[in-house]
């Protein structure tokens, strides 16, 4: 499971409509609608300052929660929409869907770098660039993994680790469907100084022999 699911705590709302809706406003409350999972859609609303702190730490529309209402049993769910006031661009209103077990969703799952003690790049004293700490996945809601694994064994100045050469938890998959970067071992900035330095050298003398 990837890492420790956050909860999210939401009241349930007594009212439906553009008037209850108004009312949870004014109340400093944002309201919502939590629907799917053969379960009947449950009117909620969520203190504002809440919402508003998930929304600025990002990726709100991605993340798995654990959503917890008083009187209702624990669900997991993930975000499927966020109305926002055309003038303030705040939240007014966020839909969320409850998840299966067998649920597909997009997560993005952090990466995890083994062996950088075995990598001749790194002793070299060359510098692992990662392009993608983290890697959005297509991942089952049941079984969703903590991290996926990049292996530095053998690996030189100038390579790259690739999506391809990563064993994903099976189930999963990339939602990018091309073979992208995930990270590098760079040149260090001594050895790209000497390379361009010994360049410069090399240029000055063709220079002095053609005017020889």
């Amino acid at each position: 499971m990837a890492g420790e699911i956050p909860d999210l705590i939401a009241e349930a709302r007594t009212g439906t409509g553009k008037g209850a809706a108004r009312q949870a406003r004014r109340e400093g409350k944002v309201p919502g609608i939590v629907y799917g999972g053969g379960a009947d859609p449950l009117p909620i609303q969520i203190p504002f300052n809440v919402l508003f702190k998930h929304l600025k730490n990002g990726r709100f529309l991605s993340t798995l929660f654990n959503l917890k209402v008083a009187g209702q049993d624990d669900v997991r769910v993930i975000c499927r929409g966020v109305q926002r006031d055309v003038v303030k661009d705040l939240p007014t209103h966020v839909d969320f869907m409850r998840l299966r077990r067998t649920s597909k969703i997009n997560l993005f799952i952090p990466v995890e770098v083994i062996n950088e003690e075995k990598a001749p790049g790194i002793k070299r004293g060359g510098v692992l660039t990662m392009v993608r700490p983290e890697v959005e996945l297509i991942v089952t809601a049941g079984d969703i993994p903590e991290s996926i694994t990049i292996d530095l064994e053998g690996l030189n100045v100038g390579d790259t680790i690739t999506i391809s050469s990563v064993t994903l938890p099976e189930g999963a998959k990339p939602t990018i469907d091309r073979d992208f970067v995930i990270a590098n071992i760079a040149a260090p900035s001594s050895l790209v100084s000497a390379d361009n330095a010994a360049g410069d050298d090399e240029g000055e003398a063709a220079g002095e022999t053609a005017e020889d």
